[in-house]
């Protein structure tokens, strides 16, 4: 047959333990020629990219040529790629052997041009730039070069045009997490040590990641917990739900974190961007759980504390409720000035409360009762003026204690009057800080997305 016989005719003297020219000056020309089919897996932690790409190669071999004519027009024969010479071209990038499939053949025309088509699992080191996760854009490069000839003996083209390799998308599978933007390449030559040129052709494969599970799963929770963390601010600071409802949303988002702690990708190089976010919202939340307790701690158990001191009611109750414009700073002024009131009728009281036994301030007006009712006490009255004295310290007894009662009210009611006005002055700040915050992430999202 036809095949057999010309596959005897150029294996038969065949020797593919040299390079395949007759003249050891001419340089062996090979075209490569790279088309991305899928992108299965990208390792942040060990910067590792797994493609799988068909790859294509072309050269032309000078001991395999043939006349159509003697055979048949046969122009084309597929010939088993361990009889011949073929380049030693690998990938610079190379970290472990994927999975590829064995192809057996390469075609050989009859003008001595060999094409050898496979399939490869590339698996590759790739310097992967993590900060702006999920929404990163990867850039890896494939490095084709010969291991040991330099090249003056194999040389390195593009069997395509560069556009043509850059938009070819005809054999990419896009249904996993990353697509395909575009292939770039470049054609350069390097040495080692002033030592003989080696030629190599680099394949830049940029990918982007699909950034909508990431948000949906990590994003707009985490969002949506800060929202309810300012809504929070609203509750009443002294009914005591606040804290709870704090310290629930500290948990709640503890577990998130530890449930999302395996998503985000991990290296020793840097922190994306969406972690350091993760870490700041925590921390506004432990800040504002303090903030709650500041406040709490304020408005609640009053007993035990003093009056509200002057100058926290001067800066307080009148310049910072000028400052945060607050509707009722008239009432907290009107309050002030009726705690003054009813120090003032405390401190009467008090002395009034000093009063005789009988209950009278002049000396000589008591020493005259006295006269008097010892008199009526030689009357036969003694037992009248023992009880009667006796109602009058029970009641002096219960003036004091309402009059103490109202004290310890009017304290309370001082600190509650605090309480709200820092609250809502810690809650301005708290605004501005989230506020800040987020102009600083959309600041460094747009210097990355300009660099």
């Amino acid at each position: 047959p036809t095949l057999r016989r010309l596959s005897h005719y150029l294996l038969a003297h065949y020797q593919k333990g040299s390079r395949p020219v007759r003249d050891w000056r001419t340089t062996t020309n090979v075209a490569i020629d790279l088309m991305v089919y899928a992108i299965l897996s990208v390792d942040e932690k060990n910067q590792v990219l797994t493609t799988y790409i068909w790859y294509r190669q072309h050269w032309t071999d000078e001991f395999l040529k043939w006349d159509p004519a003697r055979f048949d027009n046969l122009t084309q024969i597929s010939l088993p790629v361990e009889s011949i010479w073929v380049p030693d071209i690998l990938i610079n990038e190379f970290v472990d052997v994927g999975k590829s499939p064995h192809v057996p053949y390469v075609y050989v025309s009859h003008h001595g041009e060999v094409q050898n088509l496979k399939p490869i699992q590339v698996m590759t080191a790739c310097s992967l730039d993590i900060y702006s996760f999920p929404f990163d854009v990867q850039n890896c490069s494939l490095t084709f070069t010969s291991w040991l000839h330099h090249i003056r003996d194999i040389n390195l083209s593009l069997w395509r045009q560069p556009e043509l390799v850059k938009f070819d998308r005809s054999v990419f599978m896009n249904q996993g997490e990353w697509e395909l933007l575009y292939v770039l390449s470049r054609f350069q030559e390097f040495s080692v040590k002033s030592s003989d040129s080696y030629a190599e052709m680099k394949f830049y494969v940029v990918i982007r990641r699909r950034p909508l599970f990431y948000t949906v799963s990590l994003l707009l929770p985490s969002i949506f917990l800060m929202v309810m963390d300012i809504v929070g601010f609203y509750l009443p600071p002294h009914s005591g739900e606040r804290v709870s409802f704090k310290i629930t949303l500290l948990l709640g988002y503890s577990v998130f974190l530890i449930i999302v702690s395996d998503t985000l990708p991990a290296t020793a190089v840097g922190t994306p961007l969406i972690g350091i976010y993760f870490v700041v919202c925590m921390a506004l939340l432990v800040i504002s759980l303090t903030e709650t307790i500041l406040i709490v701690r304020l408005v609640h158990k009053q007993d035990l504390q003093p009056h509200v001191p002057e100058w926290v009611k001067h800066l307080l109750l009148e310049r910072a409720t000028v400052l945060l414009c607050v509707r009722d700073r008239k009432k907290f002024s009107q309050s002030r000035t009726q705690s003054l009131d009813i120090s003032r009728q405390v401190e009467n009281n008090d002395s009034t409360a000093k009063l005789t036994p009988y209950g009278c301030e002049d000396p000589r007006e008591c020493g005259a009762v006295g006269g008097t009712r010892s008199t009526l006490a030689f009357a036969g009255r003694t037992e009248g003026l023992a009880a009667l004295q006796e109602v009058l310290r029970e009641t002096t007894a219960i003036r004091q204690l309402l009059e103490k009662r109202e004290e310890f009210r009017d304290v309370a009611r001082e600190w509650l009057q605090v309480g709200y006005v820092l609250d809502v002055l810690l809650f301005r700040v708290y605004l501005a800080a989230v506020l800040a915050y987020s102009i600083t992430l959309g600041t460094l999202w747009s210097v990355w997305r300009d660099a």
